[in-house]
C-alpha cells in the first residue's frame, strides 16, 4: 500500500511538471510565433501582434507539427489601396488545422476567419480627390451605408455636390472595396449624375493581408468599416 502511494505521488508531481513545461514552451512558442507573424509578408508594418494557440498538450502536437486551433490578433497593420498606404486598425484571425513546416519556420492554415477594421479618416486617404466618407448614423449603418460629401470640377470650377448623398458599401470580388451611391441629388438634370457618380462611386483593391486570407464582407459601424475575414491555405509566416 505504501509502494502505491509513493507511486501516485511521483506520478502527480512528474504530471505537474509536463504541465509546467507545457505551458512554459506553450508561452515561449506564442512569443515567438508573434514575432514570426510580424516579420510575414504583408504585415511587416503591423505596430504588434499575438499569437494564442489552443489545445492540449501543446507538446504533442509540436511534435506532430500540426495545432488544432490559433488566434492572431494584429493591431496598426499598413495595407495598400488605391495607390495609398492604409492603416488597418485592427486583424483578428482565428485559424484551424495549422501546419508547421521546415524547421519551425513556417506556417500554414487550411482555414481562417476573421475580422478587419478600417477607420473613416483611412477610407477617405483612398477615396477620389474632393470626396469625404463619413457616418451616416445608425439607420443607414443598418443597410451598410456611408454618407458622402463631394466637390467636384465642373468647367474649371469646384462646385460642391448637394447632400445628403447615401452609399453603400459592399467587397465585389477578391479584395475589392466598392461604394456606390443609392441616389443622387439633382439626377433630373441631364448629364448630372453620370458626371456626379464618376466622382463619388469607386472601387479600390485592398492589398497587404496574408497570402490565402481575403475579405468576405464589409460592414459600417460608427468608427469605419468592419470587414470580415476568410481564406483557406493562409501563410502565417514568410
Amino acid at each position: 500500500m505504501r509502494a502505491l502511494r509513493i507511486t501516485l505521488v511521483v506520478l502527480v508531481v512528474l504530471s505537474g511538471l509536463f504541465i509546467a513545461a507545457d505551458r512554459i514552451a506553450l508561452s515561449m512558442a506564442e512569443d515567438e510565433a508573434a514575432k514570426k507573424v510580424k516579420e510575414a509578408q504583408g504585415v511587416a508594418g503591423a505596430e504588434s501582434a499575438s499569437v494564442s494557440i489552443h489545445g492540449f498538450p501543446f507538446l504533442t502536437q509540436v511534435a506532430s507539427k500540426e495545432l488544432d486551433d490559433v488566434d492572431v490578433e494584429l493591431t496598426g497593420m499598413t495595407a495598400a489601396a488605391g495607390g495609398q498606404e492604409v492603416t488597418v486598425t485592427r486583424v483578428d484571425a482565428s485559424l484551424s488545422d495549422v501546419t508547421i513546416g521546415g524547421n519551425f519556420d513556417s506556417a500554414t492554415a487550411k482555414e481562417a476567419t476573421g475580422e478587419a477594421d478600417v477607420s473613416y479618416r483611412d477610407l477617405n486617404a483612398i477615396a477620389p480627390a474632393g470626396v469625404q466618407v463619413a457616418y451616416a448614423g445608425e439607420e443607414r449603418a443598418a443597410k451598410n451605408q456611408v454618407k458622402i460629401s463631394a466637390k467636384i470640377d465642373v468647367l474649371g470650377r469646384e462646385v460642391e455636390v448637394p447632400s445628403p448623398i447615401y452609399s453603400t458599401v459592399k467587397v465585389t470580388e477578391k479584395n475589392t472595396l466598392q461604394l456606390h451611391a443609392e441616389t443622387i441629388p439633382g439626377s433630373s438634370i441631364p448629364g448630372a449624375e453620370r458626371e456626379i457618380r464618376k466622382n463619388v462611386d469607386f472601387s479600390t483593391t485592398v492589398a497587404g493581408f496574408p497570402d490565402g486570407l481575403e475579405l468576405d464582407e464589409a460592414e459600417t459601424t460608427a468608427d469605419g468599416v468592419t470587414f470580415s475575414l476568410k481564406g483557406k491555405d493562409v501563410e502565417l509566416t514568410s
